[in-house]
C-alpha cells in the first residue's frame, strides 16, 4: 500500500508500507522552481532551473523525506543496464561532486549513502533485501526504461541482492510512478524490440490495442521479470497510478514533449 504524504514545507511525497528501509518517491510539488515547465519541485540540472534552485529542492526533499541531500548519489542515467556497487565514499556524486560514471541502478550494503533515480516517466524501482534472520542488509534502486526493462535490469538488481547474501524470498520490491499502459503508445519497433529480446508471448502479454493504437505496460513488464527472479507476488508493491495522467502531480516526458522537470526516488539503509 502506497501512502502520500505533504510536509510542513509544502513537499509531497509517495512512500510504501512494504519497504523497511526509509525510502520515497517524490512528486512535482513543493519546491521552489519558477518556470512553468520545472515548477515546482524539479530535482535535476539542465532542465532550465540554475543550479542553486535544484539544489534547494534537494534539501526540501531531505527535510521533508527524512534523509541527508548531501549522501545521495545519483549519476548520468543512459538507459542502460549497468548497476554499480556503492560505498560512502560516493554520497554526493551528481550533485554536489562529479560524476565518475554513469549507470541505470545502484546496490549498496552500507548505511550513510542514500541511492538515487530520476524519472520523468521511465520507471523508478526500489529494493530492499533481508537475511535468514529479518535485517535489512541491501538495498538498491534501478531507472527503469522500456529498453532497461526488456535488457533485464530489474533482474540484474535482484542478481545483486543474492550476491550480497539474500534470497529471493527474502527481497521486497516497489514500483513507483512512471507512465501506465493506459498512455504509453508504442509502434512497431516496440514490438518487434520486445519480441527480439523477451519473445512473442512476452510482447503480446503486455502490449494491448485501444483508439487504433498499441499502448504498453512497463510496470507489470517488470512485476513478470521480478516473479520469474522468484520473488514473491506479496513482496511487490505497484503505484497505480500514471505520470502522464497526473500532469498536477507528475512530470511527464511523453505529455510536456521533453521539455519537463524531473522527480527524484530515493532508498538507504
Amino acid at each position: 500500500m502506497f501512502t502520500t504524504h505533504k510536509a510542513r514545507n509544502g513537499v509531497v511525497f509517495v512512500r510504501s508500507d512494504l519497504l523497511r528501509s526509509n525510502h520515497a518517491f517524490s512528486t512535482r510539488i513543493g519546491g521552489i522552481s519558477e518556470l512553468s515547465h520545472t515548477s515546482a519541485l524539479n530535482l535535476a540540472f539542465n532542465r532550465g532551473d540554475e543550479e542553486a534552485t535544484v539544489l534547494e529542492n534537494l534539501n526540501r526533499f531531505g527535510e521533508a523525506a527524512g534523509f541527508d541531500p548531501e549522501s545521495v548519489i545519483s549519476l548520468p542515467q543512459i538507459h542502460s543496464t549497468n548497476i554499480i556497487d556503492v560505498d560512502v565514499s560516493m554520497r554526493g556524486e551528481g550533485y554536489f561532486k562529479h560524476p565518475h560514471t554513469s549507470c541505470d541502478g545502484y546496490v549498496t550494503t552500507q548505511k550513510g549513502v542514500v541511492l538515487g533515480v530520476k524519472t520523468a516517466d521511465c520507471l523508478p524501482l526500489l529494493l530492499e533485501a533481508e537475511d535468514g534472520n529479518g535485517n535489512v542488509i541491501a538495498v538498491s534502486a534501478i531507472h527503469a526504461g522500456w529498453r532497461g526493462t526488456i535488457e533485464g535490469i530489474a533482474q540484474n538488481a535482484v542478481r545483486e541482492l543474492l550476491r550480497k547474501g539474500a534470497k529471493a524470498e527474502n527481497i521486497r520490491a516497489v514500483l513507483g510512478p512512471c507512465i501506465g499502459g493506459c498512455c504509453f503508445e508504442v509502434g512497431s519497433d516496440f514490438i518487434l524490440a520486445v519480441t527480439e529480446k523477451r519473445g512473442e508471448n512476452f510482447a503480446k502479454s503486455f502490449v494491448r490495442s485501444k483508439d487504433s493504437g498499441l499502448y504498453a505496460d512497463i510496470k507489470e513488464m517488470n512485476v513478470k521479470l521480478l516473479e520469474e527472479c522468484g520473488l514473491l507476488a506479496t513482496n511487490i508493491d505497484v503505484l497505480c497510478e500514471c505520470t502522464f495522467c497526473l500532469d498536477d502531480k507528475y512530470y511527464s516526458h511523453r505529455r510536456m514533449a521533453g521539455v519537463r522537470g524531473t522527480m527524484l526516488s530515493v532508498i538507504s539503509m
